[in-house]
């Protein structure tokens, strides 16, 4: 697309679309995560944790571009060292123990999605998984850049019309359910946590920071980011509060959904985009390990070699798919949950005192 190499869309827009390209899959693509951490609180109790989450990831967003670019941090590894100094591998454990875990959604979402929609055996999306990050890893930013934001517009086109389908043919339903005011108990927490484990991503966005020049810019992308990343997921939402309690336990609830709108083409079309946010954000996760490795390789004088990168793509991947026998729900309610507080005490405090305080002495 022509706008995809304007000044204006790669500062401002482009950081917010990649970041929303990588939550997607892991994120909210299936709605099962948007259950776990929001439904289950009520329906106006999921919606004001939805807006703790946008609040949170603005900020973090903001601040995280901010520091990228005034120490010229473009890939995790170097970021953590000028935050954390001698202790910035305990971001990469924590990273990698996500890594996994996304993965494990991958295919585990994965092969759910095919079976269920066309009776096609796991191995064969699998396969068609692995070929198309193996690819895009091999290629580099360029083509990253450009699929992930092109994917992410036409992804904000599926879950704008699925918002429009569902107030159509659901819409007493979810007005009833969100004038019921339901709220329930630690509705904050799940936003809270919610957002947390999804900040983890945000340092697999800064090969993208680097056509931010100012700080201006670099706030400015980071708070658009934030509304940018969680809209898809607030269409979505919408739409499935309209089967609230019915919709809390079903494992793909997107399918249990569209399934209910009885528009078999449109299931059809969603199918194909969800499966392509599993490639986009598989792709975005090893991006950011290769972008890692060639870091660390420059500082000997050596180069990653383009092989290399579809080599470290299989090996995590299939790591990812052995995990992915522990099941959808279970990774979400399980993994995610407990993982947030890692990256609460290693990323967003260390980010939101030292990091500010290293940019305010630098400048």
């Amino acid at each position: 697309m022509f706008f995809q190499n304007s000044s204006f869309f790669k500062k401002y827009l482009l950081p917010g679309f990649v970041f929303q390209s990588v939550v997607i899959a892991g994120g909210y693509g299936t709605g099962r995560e948007l259950v776990e951490f929001f439904l289950n609180y009520g329906p106006l109790g999921g919606l004001l944790g939805m807006a703790i989450t946008t609040a949170m990831w603005s900020i973090l967003l903001a601040v995280t571009f901010e520091f990228s670019r005034k120490f010229r941090a473009y890939d995790y590894r170097t970021f953590f060292k000028k935050l954390l100094g001698p202790f910035w591998f305990a971001f990469e454990i924590i990273y990698f123990i996500l890594l996994l875990l996304v993965l494990g959604v991958i295919g585990s979402a994965a092969g759910a999605l095919l079976k269920k929609s066309f009776n096609i055996p796991d191995i064969i999306g699998v396969m068609v998984m692995l070929a198309a990050i193996g690819f895009l890893t091999l290629k580099g930013s360029g083509l990253i850049e450009k699929f992930l934001s092109s994917w992410s517009i036409l992804l904000y086109i599926v879950y704008g019309l699925l918002l429009v389908f569902a107030l159509l043919k659901f819409g007493p339903e979810i007005q009833k359910n969100l004038s019921s005011g339901i709220v329930l108990p630690k509705w904050a927490l799940g936003g809270f946590k919610y957002a947390l484990y999804n900040m983890g991503i945000i340092p697999a966005v800064l090969f993208c920071i680097n056509h931010i020049e100012t700080k201006k810019e670099a706030i400015s992308a980071g708070l658009l980011g934030g509304l940018i990343g969680i809209l898809p997921g607030f269409f979505f939402y919408i739409a499935v509060v309209s089967h609230y309690p019915t919709v809390l336990p079903e494992e793909v609830p997107a399918y249990y959904v569209f399934e209910k709108l009885g528009f078999p083409i449109f299931l059809f079309l969603f199918q194909i985009v969800l499966f392509g946010t599993l490639i986009e954000t598989g792709t975005g996760f090893i991006h950011a390990v290769n972008e890692r490795i060639q870091a660390a390789l420059r500082t000997k004088g050596k180069e990653l070699q383009p092989w290399q990168r579809p080599l470290v793509a299989v090996i995590l991947l299939l790591i990812g798919l052995g995990i992915s026998t522990f099941g959808l729900i279970t990774l979400i309610e399980k993994g995610y949950g407990r993982i947030s507080w890692g990256f609460f005490f290693i990323y967003v405090i260390p980010l939101l005192t030292l990091g500010i305080y290293k940019m305010i002495k630098r400048a």
